[in-house]
């Protein structure tokens, strides 16, 4: 399963500039005792630890079938997707929000504050910066004319909307971090650096929940665009000798590694040989259309052997 050299470069760019930004957020809250500069460094390097998932997850997709795995290991991507979003929850929200509860409770003035601002807008310009790569490359190989939402539901590649939201969730939890420690310097509150804290805890939790959402969709299963389902259809039935279509199901095994399996009723006075002919026309039509698609089975059965309901659950008629 090929993943696009722009994929790379975005999870490349993000690994190696939050591993710097962590550094020096951590740096930054030791400094100054702010539990959001803490948060946000947490974060930081929680963020370059997901990147180096997500790198492994690609890694160990395009490993070879074998006679354990016939259909590949591509569903290891979406694996490893669903374990970025555990870890932002779990460590990000997790130890942000309890670094918040502890500076409320025990509220301590922020030392040095003129780093943390110095500190936090430059990570927003960095942040910045990889979160419009980022959105450039999903605008390009996976929004289309979708809107955000639908986009990053129909998306089969979890690794650019999954650094787009971890960038997006970067920049928001930035701003919070600022203005926390400005409120809680300008009003004299360093509780504000606590509830600041909370807030990013709160921007992790959402955006790990909605990860964990879209990627076990994909680990358990999606199957092709409706688009694409319906042309698969078309031509399905405009193939030679069909009379009906039973049945057609597809699987995504990874971004581009489709499985299609179609079952046809052709007519009964077809040979054998001819039934394969249009078959293998079929399935040379599909992988020309759709590069995507890596397996194409088509079996040949009488419609009255179906059984009731199947229509249903994917399959369309001839009228």
């Amino acid at each position: 399963m090929a993943h696009s050299s722009s994929s790379r470069t975005v999870i490349f760019a993000a690994l190696g500039g939050n591993l710097l930004v962590a550094a020096t957020k951590f740096a930054a809250a030791f400094m100054t005792g702010s539990a959001s500069m803490l948060s946000e460094a947490i974060h930081s390097l929680i963020d370059t630890g997901n990147q180096g998932l997500l790198l492994v997850g690609m890694r160990r997709a395009t490993r070879p079938a074998t006679a354990m795995h016939p259909f590949g290991y591509g569903l290891e991507l979406y694996f490893w997707t669903f374990v970025v979003a555990l870890l932002i929850f779990g460590l990000g929200a997790g130890v942000s929000l309890y670094e918040g509860i502890i500076h409320i409770i025990h509220p301590q003035p922020v030392a040095h504050v003129l780093v943390n601002y110095v500190v936090l807008v430059a990570s927003i310009v960095f942040e910045g910066s990889v979160w419009l790569m980022a959105l450039r490359t999903f605008r390009k190989e996976g929004k289309g004319r979708r809107g955000w939402v639908e986009a990053v539901q129909m998306s089969k590649d979890p690794t650019v909307f999954t650094v787009l939201f971890e960038d997006t969730a970067a920049l928001s939890g930035l701003g919070v971090a600022l203005l926390g420690n400005i409120l809680a310097e300008w009003l004299e509150m360093p509780v504000l650096d606590g509830v600041a804290s909370i807030i990013i805890a709160c921007i992790l939790a959402v955006t790990a929940a909605f990860l964990a959402r879209e990627s076990q969709s994909l680990l358990t299963g999606e199957g092709v665009a409706p688009e694409v389902l319906a042309a698969l259809r078309r031509m399905a039935l405009a193939a030679s000798g069909v009379e009906r279509l039973n049945e057609i199901r597809s699987l995504h095994f990874g971004p581009r590694d489709v499985l299609v399996v179609i079952s046809l009723d052709f007519r009964n006075d077809m040979t054998a040989g001819q039934v394969e002919i249009v078959v293998s026309a079929l399935e040379h039509q599909i992988k020309q259309a759709y590069p995507e698609v890596t397996r194409v089975f088509i079996e040949a059965q009488d419609s009255r052997t179906q059984p009731p309901g199947t229509a249903a659950s994917g399959s369309v008629p001839t009228p």
